[in-house]
């Protein structure tokens, strides 16, 4: 049996990052800081060449040999004509964001809003800039954290089993891509895979030197309806193939089972129980001329001593008893009384007008 760590992290491994933009070289000073571009399309970069070979067959592009800035070893992009992905969050949240400030000398803060990480102090660009502080990079880069969200997806086209880090440092697009996980985690709770689809829109807001024009990396559950990404975990099937979750027609209700009517007619004691049946059989749409005539049959047989289940006649009737030696029959206390409870069909004791051959409906 295999033994674990239990306090390390279990995550897939990093195949490549999805990137929004790319630097290109200042024309006017070639030796000086590259100019940031905003894509349109996103870019896939990677240290292996057949995973952004892989990626330009499946999105258009040129592949080409690539040195991030402040990096020295070259890897392989691909600025991609996709505007937009399909991909699929693995379970449990692949999203991660603080709030962080970058130096030289690596990560100099890292904060969550509240607390930061690194030295432990309550929020530093709070304390030094108010509520308002992420403005501050606006006028001077450098000078506060940056808004970062990181997020592994798995593109379910490309090769191996790993994931692509996306990561934006907008302050806006945190929010969205927040709310969008967020709803996936409620629905799946964690447990399972989640089919979503990704695309650049450019927004803007206005700020007191004017409008200021940013994208954001909008997130969402792929699924052929809403109630699909919140009815609970999916299966793997599902998230690899959203389209079975389209929903089928729904067979078609059969008829209702009609009830024996006979059979309970033929259980009663007395042409009252027998008539109350009729009552029944006619209220449900049952009622015919045929059922009409059987039922007056067996109400009949009640009557006369016959057992309708059996045609025997009651042999009880041959038990009574007879005159005595002076011919008197044995006296018998009739109530004329009507203290019998009302029945749910007052008629109960005739049959209905309605109950003539003709009127069975």
């Amino acid at each position: 049996m295999g033994s674990r760590i239990l306090t390390a992290r279990k995550q897939a491994a990093e195949l490549g990052r999805i990137r929004t933009g790319y630097s290109r070289p200042n024309p006017r000073n070639p030796k000086g800081r590259p100019i940031p571009v905003r894509s349109a399309t996103f870019l896939l970069s990677s240290h292996s060449q057949q995973y952004v070979e892989r990626a330009a067959e499946l999105y258009g592009g040129e592949v080409e040999q690539w040195t991030p800035q402040g990096q020295s070893v070259a890897q392989w992009r691909v600025i991609t004509e996709a505007r937009e992905l399909r991909a699929i969050l693995p379970a449990g949240d692949p999203l991660s964001q603080s709030y962080e400030l970058w130096t030289g000398g690596g990560c100099a803060r890292r904060c969550d809003g509240v607390t930061e990480q690194i030295s432990r102090r309550p929020c530093l660009c709070r304390a030094e800039y108010g509520e308002d502080w992420h403005l501050q990079n606006e006028v001077e880069q450098g000078s506060v954290c940056k808004t970062t969200s990181r997020i592994g997806v798995m593109l379910p086209d490309m090769p191996d089993l790993g994931v692509w880090r996306l990561e934006t440092h907008s302050h806006y697009a945190a929010d969205v891509m927040a709310g969008g996980v967020d709803t996936v985690l409620q629905a799946t709770e964690g447990k399972s895979m989640m089919p979503v689809r990704m695309w650049i829109e450019q927004r803007n807001v206005m700020r007191p030197s004017g409008p200021k024009h940013f994208p954001v990396v909008m997130l969402v559950p792929s699924i052929p309806a809403l109630r699909h990404a919140l009815s609970g975990p999916l299966s793997t099937a599902a998230a690899l193939n959203p389209s079975v979750l389209v929903d089928r027609p729904a067979l078609e209700a059969g008829p209702a089972e009609r009830p024996d009517y006979l059979a309970e007619a033929r259980e009663c004691t007395t042409a009252a129980a027998v008539i109350q049946v009729w009552h029944r059989a006619r209220a449900a749409g049952h009622g015919s001329d045929e059922l009409l005539a059987d039922l007056k049959q067996i109400a009949e047989d009640v009557e006369a001593g016959v057992d309708p289940r059996t045609g025997v006649v009651d042999d009880d009737q041959d038990d009574e008893p007879g005159p005595d030696a002076d011919g008197a029959y044995p006296a018998e206390v009739v109530d004329d009384g009507d203290d019998e409870p009302p029945t749910a069909y007052p008629d109960a004791a005739a049959w209905p007008d309605v109950a003539q051959p003709g009127n069975a409906r």
